[in-house]
């Protein structure tokens, strides 16, 4: 694992910039490692978008913002064909997915068909405009965030939309000493500048890195308990929609992930635990009842994870 100790700068670089939210980071660059693409939910002012920036910015990777509102079209997002009167032809005009790293910036203030143009970029890497495929180069990343589904002017965004996310988490407020660092550090505005100048790694690293999370060892109990954890959600009484089959392969990815940062070339069971809540919750939708009955999916995952059994080496 030649290029594993990267990850403690990396992580190291982007608690500077977002103060207080050390775990939030980790889970960030874990989906980062793991090939994944990142969902961000909560109120507006919380660090998404720096959190997004500064991991473009520690990676020295291509960066584009998307800032998605109602009148955003797919288009905008993907790109466009343009006819050129002096040459006679169509000209591909890139779209801001053509980037390394997508900050999709409220993606469900935006039509559901925009939210749409994201899928085939998120699952294949790839966009078709006018029956013509352009691959986007590696490493790539979507970073989404939202607003709760319940703020004026959002939609909701779809399951299918929903399950290509590796990873959806919260950024939380910080707290009183986080608070107070990050005023202090704003103020001090040339010594930020230049921080953010200096990059940790460069995107042939990222892409190593990421080859080396996939040679990370899963014993064949763990990938058998992965499955005991997923199977638990399709059958559930509180659940009507489940964890798929990409959410397994997700559950795995992030785990093997998980044990790279913490210089392991093994996995094991507390990896796989910590990351069941940031990996399912978000692919898994309670029924009527649930809802009526105040059940959450955390508590459903926790029941789950409690009654599953753990295997022991």
């Amino acid at each position: 694992m030649k290029y594993r100790t990267y990850a403690k700068e990396l992580i190291g670089y982007i608690e500077n910039e977002v103060k207080g939210k050390k775990q939030e980071i980790q889970k960030a660059v874990i989906t980062l490692l793991a090939k994944g693409h990142l969902l961000i939910e909560d109120v507006p002012g919380v660090g998404k978008t720096t959190l997004a920036k500064a991991l473009s910015g520690a990676t020295d990777c291509t960066f584009n913002r998307i800032q998605f509102t109602p009148d955003t079209l797919p288009s905008d997002v993907v790109g466009v064909s343009i006819y050129n009167m002096q040459t006679g032809k169509f000209e591909f005009c890139k779209g801001a997915i053509m980037s390394q790293i997508v900050l999709a910036d409220e993606i469900n203030r935006t039509s559901p068909k925009t939210q749409a143009s994201l899928l085939e970029a998120m699952e294949e890497r790839q966009v078709t405009v006018d029956g013509v495929t352009y691959s986007l180069k590696e490493p790539f990343m979507v970073i989404a965030t939202q607003n709760p589904i319940d703020y004026l002017g959002t939609y909701h965004l779809p399951e299918a939309q929903l399950d290509r996310f590796l990873m959806k988490l919260s950024m939380g407020y910080p707290s009183e000493a986080a608070e107070i660092e990050m005023v202090l550090s704003r103020m001090n505005h040339t010594m930020k500048e230049q921080a953010n100048h200096i990059a940790v790694i460069n995107s042939e690293i990222v892409c190593k890195m990421q080859q080396e999370v996939e040679q990370v060892e899963i014993h064949e109990d763990l990938v058998r308990y992965i499955i005991h954890l997923i199977t638990a959600t399709r059958g559930h009484q509180s659940l009507v929609l489940g964890a798929s089959p990409r959410a397994t392969l997700a559950l795995v990815r992030a785990a093997q992930a998980k044990a790279y940062i913490e210089n392991r070339d093994y996995v094991i069971p507390d990896d796989i635990i910590q990351m069941v809540e940031p990996v399912l919750s978000h692919r898994l939708v309670l029924t009527n009842e649930a809802r009526m009955n105040k059940q959450t999916i955390s508590k459903v995952l926790a029941e789950i994870v409690g009654r599953t059994k753990v295997p022991i080496f």
